[in-house]
């Protein structure tokens, strides 16, 4: 039995990475592990010049699953940086090199999944970049640098540190959850007191704006999570 034609099929993008001074392309086993312990098949898709212009080729298409990554291309999204110096801007790049190197072949790729999703009810699910990447599809914006742009600006007492490089996998901040959400559902039972919240860990220095979605309407099978698992 050819099980790829009988199990959904869930296609995650690439991400490069330089092993011996040659570019390899990788997805996280975790990830993939994901797909098939809910009972689908997973489709890599490499992140290459020309791609985007090849998805009809990975049909049927039964879901999408984007994941991690660099920083998206702020022309993307038409961020407007006149708020942040020079100054500012190479701070960012020194403290997150790792995430400020632009990957254009991976927008491409990713953006064009998203908004074919958005177009025929595709179930999406976007963690961490994933999240960001569905944002800028649904023609929203990005915070380039959240401790620069939100945190630094905000009362001691409301500060959320986003990421540690110190306690890398360790570190964990609170999140309120909105009611009548998939993620309420299925952390209802680690609630304390009836309050809707949980730990979480955050690997970004990146996050949406608040108006998430109100630009165009997102279909119900479209799901974000705004940090990495």
């Amino acid at each position: 039995m050819d099980l790829s034609v009988t199990l959904p099929r869930v296609l995650i993008v690439s991400r490069r990475s330089v092993r011996k001074n040659k570019f390899v392309d990788f997805v996280g086993e975790y990830h993939l592990d994901l797909i098939v312990t809910h009972g689908a098949v997973p489709v890599i898709v490499p992140r290459v010049r020309g791609v985007d212009m090849l998805l009809d080729s990975f049909e049927p298409i039964h879901g999408v699953l984007l994941c991690e990554g660099e920083d998206i291309d702020p022309s993307l999204y038409e961020h407007d940086t006149s708020s942040l110096s020079l100054e500012q801007v190479e701070e960012i790049r020194r403290l997150h090199a790792s995430d400020t190197a632009i990957d254009k072949e991976k927008d491409s790729i990713e953006l064009k999944l998203a908004k074919l999703c958005l177009e025929r009810n595709i179930p999406y699910l976007g963690i961490c970049r994933g999240s960001q990447i569905l944002n800028v599809a649904c023609g929203g914006t990005l915070y380039q640098d959240i401790g620069t742009e939100l945190t630094r600006k905000l009362p001691e007492n409301q500060r959320v540190l986003h990421m540690d490089y110190d306690n890398y996998d360790g570190h964990r901040h609170l999140v309120k959850l909105v009611d009548n959400t998939p993620v309420q559902s299925w952390f209802q039972d680690s609630f304390e007191e009836g309050r809707m919240e949980i730990l979480v860990n955050s690997y970004h220095h990146q996050g949406v704006w608040p108006t998430l979605f109100q630009t165009q309407n997102c279909q119900p099978t479209c799901f974000c999570l705004w940090s990495s698992i």
